[in-house]
């Protein structure tokens, strides 16, 4: 499974658990180009999700269940992946990495900097993939975001394609 299709066999499963979340990032905004002249480089996916215990304890369970491994940092994430686990993770805003370590890696966060999941969500735009409903945050969200986050990557991430950001700003409603 190449790693579009096994990102969107996941989405599958986390939409088949109710799970909500809302694709940022880098990947997030390659979703709002309108040719590959603009398409952007990433390793990963972001999904941001609210922090509701049920709904992260759902998408950890989603992840395990398509194979994925769960990481938080360099550690595996610790067993069992109970409450007081997803507790923890919510109140110390971790990101959790799931992997398949071959291509696929998607970071669980209940964070995106600057903004609330609900806002984002109230105005997410959904892309249709192959039949499946992609929630990508706004492309104004994804850069405000990475602005307000300052750390370098995202720094240089803005200053190399600020030409293309801003024409997609432009175009992206």
């Amino acid at each position: 499974m190449t790693g579009v299709d096994a990102f969107l066999a996941l989405v599958r499963a986390l939409q088949h658990r109710a799970v909500r979340f809302i694709l940022i990032g880098v990947a997030g905004a390659d979703y709002f180009a309108h040719s590959a002249s603009v398409v952007f480089t990433t390793q990963d996916r972001d999904l941001f999700l609210p922090p509701d215990p049920d709904n992260l304890a759902a998408a950890l369970e989603a992840c395990e269940s398509f194979g994925l491994s769960l990481w938080s940092g360099a550690e595996p994430l610790d067993a069992p992946r109970d409450r007081w686990l997803v507790d923890r993770i919510i109140e110390r805003g971790a990101l959790v990495r799931a992997t398949d370590r071959r291509g696929l890696d998607v970071d669980l966060s209940v964070v995106m900097a600057g903004f609330e999941f609900e806002a984002v969500w109230n105005e997410r735009r959904i892309f249709v993939v192959e039949g499946v409903e992609v929630p990508v945050a706004r492309l104004a969200h994804i850069v405000a975001s990475k602005a307000a986050a300052g750390r370098d990557k995202d720094r240089l991430f803005l200053a190399t394609h600020a030409e293309a950001l801003r024409t997609l700003l432009q175009n992206a409603d």
